[in-house]
């Protein structure tokens, strides 16, 4: 129908009639044209949306302007440009700089009194105005940063299906198998340097979301462009539904996913495989994809089964395991030790803490201790209790921080047994580091470090107040969401927050950059390195094991900086030729958050060549 309408129109718009098609003056025939919807007027091109950052001119009318988040300003159009755009009048008569629209923004952001309901705002001018929303994120990090990431995004993803408005990335379902590279082809943007994916399985401490995890990869890649300046358009979230098995997202009636039990096993594995093929034929060998919140009985294996052939990592492995490295590496400047002398305590042993644990023994291997010498200083429990030699349950990952000991069901008790330095709770569930618990750290520490990496807020294993008022002030405390200053007798304390956003988004332009084909935890080592290099000693005087958030573009550049060198030292980078200066070649890849100008450049021609013209 509408390639027969389009014929018509062109037939029409020319002033020819066909003797051999339909009779134009026939209004039976004639109103095949009001019933194509891409066109409002006889031969009128639709709206365009633009994709990419290379915006051809003949292809955007005025319009576009106002309707496309890409190229919309808003107020901030000139006197000029509306004109010029035919969009004079669609705005309101006032003119407002970028900085003005960023400052009204803050403001009503503070108006609303629900954090979701500022979530929901973000995600709203998000939709409208792509430069202004970047710009709020990227400059105002500390305040926004929680409204579109943890803690809020876990709520919003619980909520999914009530504040759902656009589509931002894909969803492809177990139905779609055999198909999915014709899906992709779906998705309007051809250049692809990075996909976020997961299967909604375990979403932060809540479990099994489903479709509602969508939440995620679209938060995630948001701060690959506010904290990396990785370019929008080079970003794709992606939503895998196998179904859910929380009954009551099942029994939910505005839930937006499959409504069956999730698919395992062998046809889980062959989608898997194929979305991982379908994503290199259509982006690439160098797409970055990164997993997150698989459910634990797949993260590891998959993350076994792809990290050699794909470009890939697992942000709640490597990521937390990086991020949570770093704020260990800065405690030792406070408490003046080395890292071969700690011993470390988990409580959970899962994707996170299996994660942690593997980079800490990778980290004490580089500084010249046996890799079995450096598991021996790292115990583990998990819902059964103390990982032992002697369970018939553990395998895998786990096997190697097996202990020969009692096994022990209370937390207590084994940090009277193993004696640690620092616990760190990766377990969600909320207080598990009890006053007792806190206490006894303090009598075996003179600086006892306490991290409570679980999200959301409402998940954490202990608060910054309990950390701080049952240590008198002496814990060296960190968390994975954030927590207010503390005043403990009379000097205040600012908790570092363990976020993994520190990491994931300056090792992603890194790699990106550089063109790494494969993502190994030197990696991750080397981030976590320089991350706890950009400490400062007045960070650390307040408590504070991580850079202020305001700083954290700053440190992503860096960190991109350590990998684009490292992998040109050691032959793993396909971008040639190697830029002489790591930094000025990052810089000018970012994506920039500021307008341009919405009209073409006007230049002149020789006299001559114009001809009076």
């Amino acid at each position: 129908m509408f390639k027969r309408c389009q014929r018509l129109g062109a037939v029409v718009a020319n002033g020819v009639h066909s003797t051999s098609g339909p009779n134009l003056q026939d209004p039976s025939q004639r109103i095949i044209f009001k019933m194509d919807p891409r066109r409002d007027r006889l031969t009128q091109r639709s709206y365009h949306e633009v994709t990419g950052d290379n915006i051809c001119p003949s292809m955007v009318r005025g319009v576009d302007y106002v309707r496309d988040p890409r190229l919309n300003k808003g107020m901030a159009f000139t006197l000029e440009e509306r004109q010029s755009l035919g969009i004079h009048g669609l705005i309101p008569p006032r003119f407002k700089s970028q900085e003005e629209q960023v400052k009204l923004c803050k403001e009503n952001v503070e108006r609303y009194q629900e954090d979701l309901n500022k979530y929901i705002y973000l995600v709203g001018l998000q939709d409208r105005n792509e430069r202004l929303f970047y710009r709020l994120l990227s400059e105002n990090v500390e305040q926004m940063m929680p409204l579109v990431y943890t803690p809020t995004v876990g709520l919003a993803c619980q909520k999914f299906g009530l504040i759902y408005r656009r589509p931002r990335g894909l969803f492809i379902t177990i139905h779609d198998k055999g198909h999915i590279y014709e899906m992709l082809r779906n998705w309007p943007e051809p250049d692809v340097r990075a996909i976020v994916v997961t299967d909604g399985e375990r979403i932060l401490g809540l479990g099994d979301l489903g479709s509602y995890g969508m939440g995620i990869p679209v938060g995630k890649l948001a701060l690959y462009t506010a904290l990396a300046g990785i370019k929008p358009h080079q970003c794709l979230p992606i939503q895998i539904d196998v179904g859910t098995n929380t009954q009551s997202l099942l029994d939910d009636p505005y839930y937006i996913g499959l409504k069956q039990k999730r698919v395992q096993g062998p046809e889980y594995d062959s989608f898997l495989e194929e979305f991982m093929q379908a994503v290199v034929r259509r982006y690439g060998q160098n797409t970055l994809i990164q997993f997150e919140d698989f459910g634990n009985h797949n993260a590891f294996r998959l993350l076994a089964r792809y990290r050699d052939k794909y470009c890939t990592f697992n942000d709640d492995i490597q990521g937390t395991a990086s991020v949570a490295l770093a704020g260990l590496l800065a405690s030792l400047r406070i408490t003046k030790t080395k890292m071969a002398e700690q011993t470390f305590l988990f409580m959970g042993a899962g994707e996170a803490s299996l994660g942690i644990a593997t980079l800490l023994v990778n980290a004490m291997y580089k500084e010249g201790m046996a890799r079995d010498e450096a598991a021996s200083r790292i115990w583990l429990c998990d819902s059964r209790g103390l990982l032992v030699k002697g369970r018939n349950d553990i395998g895998g990952q786990k096997e190697i921080f097996a202990k020969e000991a009692d096994q022990l069901t209370d937390f207590l008790e084994m940090v009277n047994l193993a004696k640690p330095t620092a616990i760190i709770g990766a377990s969600a569930q909320f207080g598990a580091f009890n006053e007792k618990i806190i206490r006894r750290m303090a009598e075996l520490n003179k600086r006892p470090v306490i991290f409570a990496l679980s999200n959301p807020t409402s998940k954490a294993e202990c608060t910054a107040e309990s950390a701080y008022k049952f240590t008198d002030g002496r814990a060296i405390f960190a968390s994975g969401s954030p927590f207010p200053d503390y005043i403990h007798n009379g000097k205040t304390f600012k908790p570092g927050q363990g976020n993994n956003a520190y990491i994931f988004p300056g090792v992603a332009l890194g790699v990106i950059a550089a063109g790494v084909h494969h993502i190994s935890d030197d990696v991750f080592l080397l981030a976590a390195k320089t991350l706890a290099h950009q400490v400062k000693e007045s960070d650390l005087e307040v408590g504070r094991l991580y850079p202020p958030l305001q700083d954290i573009r700053k440190v992503s550049l860096v960190i991109a900086k350590a990998i684009c060198e490292d992998a040109y030292h050691n032959g793993l980078a396909s971008f040639y030729p190697e830029p002489t200066d790591k930094l000025a070649f990052l810089q000018n890849q970012l994506y920039d958050y500021h307008y341009s100008h919405s009209l073409p450049e006007i230049y002149s021609w020789p006299n001559d060549e114009l001809n009076g013209y």
